[in-house]
């Protein structure tokens, strides 16, 4: 009887969970101009620092899936080193890392599963942070340049050019008929 009670109660979430998606309806028209022509974001309003804040927010977040991928198969390559000296055996192989592990793999324990949270993370803002001193090197490089160029009306000078002057001997230049 009491699978009949867990099934009663997984059709009622369910029932409950779908009911509100029946009565939506769509909207057909809009009369909110701003909806029909929305107006391009403009980041012109924000200080420098907020942009580069939000540059060093993304490189953090979205480094840290892959900083953690490769911290696990590190720290799982270390386990399998410091256990059985990479056993290749089916008992070696419990330690493996992810793609060579075994049916009965022994899972990393807490500390070891922090130690490799805590090192992806900072892998993660350690990139964040590279990423920033290289933008703030780029971009004081771009203003030096820009502040060393000349300042004014520049002025520019057409000659032609003389016979001869193209590069090469003028005897071995034909003459104009």
């Amino acid at each position: 009887m009491k699978g009949t009670g867990n099934f009663m109660l997984l059709a009622i979430m369910i029932i409950l969970l779908m009911a509100p998606v029946y009565e939506a309806a769509a909207q057909t028209t809009t009369t909110d101009a701003a909806a029909v022509n929305p107006a391009v974001f403009d980041t012109k309003g924000f200080p420098q620092w907020a942009k580069d804040l939000r540059r060093w927010e993304i490189v953090a977040f979205g480094s840290f899936p892959f900083t953690m991928f490769a911290t696990t198969f590190a720290m799982d390559t270390r386990r399998w080193i410091d256990q059985n000296g990479m056993d290749w055996s089916e008992s070696g192989r419990r330690y493996a890392p992810w793609p060579l592990k075994t049916a009965g793999a022994i899972d990393m324990t807490n500390k070891e599963h922090e130690t490799t949270l805590i090192v992806a993370a900072s892998i993660s803002v350690a990139l964040a942070f590279t990423d920033l001193i290289i933008v703030q090197i780029k971009r004081h490089k771009e203003r030096r340049r820009t502040e060393s160029l000349q300042t004014g009306n520049v002025i520019i000078n057409k000659t032609p050019r003389a016979e001869g002057s193209a590069g090469g001997n003028s005897a071995e230049t034909p003459a104009a008929p």
